[in-house]
């Protein structure tokens, strides 16, 4: 078990993948904060873009920005599962990464209003550059995993010179996108080839426990959207039933997602299954956007509830019951995988998620306020098929 803080370089070894009682470090919990700040800076934006109508054209820059903090998240999260040498140097190039991620959070307004993503992307590159630092000392301290570190290292520094290099070519429309996707491919194709000969040396309970919290992060986020959509609401409004209910219902939401997520933990399906790491690992990415955006869909349909008439009813409903919808599914998918018995906990998802997204697009005809509550009570009502289905047919914890 690495010794935390305690010199200013300690060698850097591969953690146990065994290690018993593996959980977050402080650090990681610090790093995490961090997120926070770029999560809650990118659901403004999307509030601001729903209110004024203007959601479809905030769709791609909205999970290209997201892309950034869920790819530096995720390469620090499964190398520090596997390297955890907390002395001094690393503490230090983890807070380089910290300091990239209070960038991106700065860039967003510029990115969204104007389309300018240079703040974003030197963010985004100074965060990878302190993960390139951390790959050359693994490759330095650990002759096991040399070639898999250097070829990480290698394979980072690449796509972020083609990043770089990008800013000074001026793209627009679909070869801005094109542009884009084809190096976010490169990124998450550069694990795939790193480990063709090995892998990392990651602990399954404690990469589980790190998605689960970063989970918990984003739920927060969306409870804080919500509070702000309700705060507004109140000062302009005052209380009223309708505000009441959608209130309560965005509550519901949120407990079932939550419900639905921590209902069959990942941690032993992940030790057994460690060759489905990667489909489950970056099946998360649309998770966790989506999680976001229910928040920004959940403040929004809090605000329409109190003055229906100044909004685009279906632009809100919609705005909440995709995120949502894509939520329900993508649990159930992304847990399947890992469990014994596939038919768990995924038998209400899909048809779930098509409820949700007819209530979003009743929206107009029905009430954002019953569209609100539509979809809480589908979500609520899937998870307990779920637990229903679990009580009947108890499957072993994966």
């Amino acid at each position: 078990m690495a010794t935390r803080g305690t010199g200013i370089h300690l060698r850097m070894r591969a953690r146990d993948t065994s290690e018993p009682g593996r959980a977050s470090s402080p650090l990681e919990a610090l790093y995490d904060l961090v997120f926070v700040v770029a999560v809650g800076s990118l659901v403004a934006q999307l509030v601001t873009a729903i209110e004024h109508g203007e959601v479809l054209g905030f769709v791609v820059p909205y999970l290209f920005v997201f892309f950034a903090i869920w790819w530096a998240w995720i390469n620090f999260t499964w190398f520090a599962s596997a390297y955890d040498t907390d002395d001094v140097l690393y503490r230090l190039l983890v807070v380089l990464q910290m300091a990239g991620v209070l960038v991106i959070a700065a860039g967003v307004p510029q990115a969204f209003e104007r389309g300018d993503f240079l703040v974003v992307t030197i963010g985004y590159v100074v965060i990878r550059v302190g993960q390139i630092a951390l790959w050359l000392r693994a490759a330095a301290e650990h002759p096991q995993s040399r070639a898999t570190s250097l070829r990480y290292a290698v394979g980072v520094l690449v796509v972020q010179i083609l990043w770089c290099l990008r800013l000074a070519v001026p793209l627009t429309g679909a070869a801005f996108v094109v542009g884009f996707v084809a190096l976010a491919v490169l990124e998450v194709a550069t694990p795939v080839w790193a480990e063709r000969r090995g892998g990392l040396a990651w602990h399954p309970h404690h990469i589980a426990e790190r998605y689960a919290l970063f989970v918990l992060i984003l739920l927060g986020e969306t409870v804080l959207a919500a509070i702000n959509g309700l705060s507004t609401a109140l000062r302009a409004h005052g209380v009223t039933a309708q505000l009441v209910v959608v209130s309560v219902a965005s509550l519901v939401l949120l407990v079932a997602l939550w419900w639905a997520y921590f209902l069959q933990p990942a941690g032993e399906g992940l030790a057994r299954r460690r060759e489905r790491s990667f489909v489950w690992g970056y099946g998360h990415y649309l998770l966790f956007a989506a999680l976001a955006a229910v928040g920004g869909g959940l403040d929004a349909a809090v605000q329409a509830s109190a003055h229906p008439g100044e909004v685009q009813e279906l632009v809100v409903g919609l705005s909440l019951a995709v995120p949502a919808a894509v939520c329900v599914v993508l649990i159930w998918a992304l847990h399947v995988p890992l469990l014994d018995r596939p038919g768990y906990p995924g038998v209400a998802a899909v048809p779930a998620a098509v409820l949700v997204l007819a209530a979003g697009i009743a929206a107009p005809r029905i009430g954002i306020v019953a569209a609100a509550v539509a979809i809480a009570v589908v979500a609520a009502a899937s998870v307990a098929v779920a637990v229903a289905r679990a009580q009947r047919a108890p499957i072993p914890a994966g």
